[in-house]
């Protein structure tokens, strides 16, 4: 589908160019019997360039197609009128061209989601603290349960600056229940550590039916909020408040565990021990505290953490349900000194049995990023 939208600005676009060479006399074209006077082939000159611009702005910056495609349609159409009964079939892929455009206003343009995500990375690099945190030492690991301390140091947390921020590359696949057809998704993610109330910031493109949906998961500060736009246009969800706050934390800290491990030696998370594999974490964020189980294999590696602190979502519209939640793990990999998890799942369980509702696969993952840009940026002439 992308590939063939492309295929029609850019043949539109270069159909354009017989309007011009007709105009300045370049070439006998007999299919277009109307004269078209030189102003008038600057104008089909002008609808080409700028179709044939939104087409390379689609490929290599979707962000700003839709404003040199708006302009190229509007060029298009009026020189498509000004040689009505030749060109008159250009307005089908002008309508086509029109939607395209649409729809990038709507996901790319100045009120969409992505949009809101972006602006909200921004501001959390504005308020992330400078320097890059100091280094996790050996001392730091001493008041963990023994599975945790050895996670921390299999992690290559231990001699490396502490996580103070992170950028994340996602794809996988979500359902809403065992019954529901699989939407694929490829998701970015970042997460600023900030004194007492973290910020995480979770940005998904999936497809449900062939239909592009847009999901934004932003928690910055209070309250947590959930949105779901089919299209960039018609809001699916629109969820936030106490429930929202605590679901979040618990993901807040779950993200903390699986690809922040330095950050568990925080005064924001206490343990109790429970045996050789297993500990008990209680996590606080601003006003919320949550708890979660976390169990480790003979390796050292965290492969499973359970918390009973989030609701499901009802799929009849009623009140969400209290659902065990976990996340089991596995393919551990570096990404340079630090050794993460790659494959996980997300998982609902109850009294009756359970189902897998997520499957994520971590493509990539870049460490205290946003403040090591704003040293390196420090660093230079003219920088803040």
């Amino acid at each position: 589908m992308r590939w063939a939208f492309i295929l029609v600005v850019v043949v539109h676009g270069l159909i354009h160019l017989l309007g011009a060479a007709k105009a300045f006399a370049l070439a006998e074209l007999p299919q277009l019997t109307q004269p078209i006077s030189r102003p008038l082939g600057i104008l089909w000159l002008s609808a080409a360039a700028l179709l044939l611009a939104s087409a390379l702005a689609f490929v290599v910056a979707p962000r700003w197609f839709w404003i040199p495609g708006a302009l190229g349609v509007v060029a298009s159409q009026i020189a498509v009128a000004s040689a009505w009964h030749d060109a008159r079939f250009g307005t089908i892929a002008n309508v086509i061209m029109l939607l395209g455009v649409a729809y990038g206003f709507l996901s790319q343009g100045p009120w969409s989601l992505r949009t809101e995500y972006r602006q909200d990375v921004t501001a959390a690099l504005a308020r992330a603290p400078l320097p890059v945190p100091r280094r996790v030492v050996e001392a730091d690991l001493l008041r963990l349960p023994e599975p945790v301390r050895a996670y921390v140091r299999a992690s290559g947390a231990v001699g490396q600056p502490q996580v103070g921020d992170f950028r994340a590359t996602l794809r996988g696949r979500i359902r809403g229940s065992a019954s529901e057809p699989w939407m694929a998704f490829r998701a970015e993610q970042v997460n600023v550590y900030e004194a007492g109330t973290p910020t995480r910031l979770f940005f998904m493109d999936a497809t449900m039916k062939h239909l592009p949906v847009d999901v934004f998961h932003r928690f910055v500060g209070e309250p947590a909020t959930f949105r779901v736009r089919l299209l960039s246009a018609f809001t699916m969800i629109d969820v936030k408040g106490a429930e929202a706050n605590r679901a979040e934390t618990v993901t807040v800290f779950n993200d903390l565990c699986l690809l922040a491990p330095s950050r568990l030696v925080d005064p924001s998370v206490s343990w109790e021990a429970i045996d050789a594999h297993r500990a008990r974490a209680h996590y606080t964020r601003g006003k919320e505290t949550i708890s979660a189980e976390l169990i480790f294999d003979a390796e050292g590696m965290l492969v499973d953490f359970i918390s009973d602190d989030r609701l499901a979502a009802s799929t009849d519209g009623g009140p969400p349900t209290p659902k065990r939640w976990r996340t089991p793990v596995r393919g551990y990999r570096s990404f340079g000194p630090r050794r993460v998890m790659t494959l996980g799942e997300g998982r609902w369980e109850d009294a009756s049995g359970g189902f897998a509702y997520l499957e994520i696969e971590l493509l990539a993952i870049d460490y205290n990023v946003l403040r090591n840009s704003r040293d390196t940026d420090a660093g230079r002439p003219g920088g803040p």
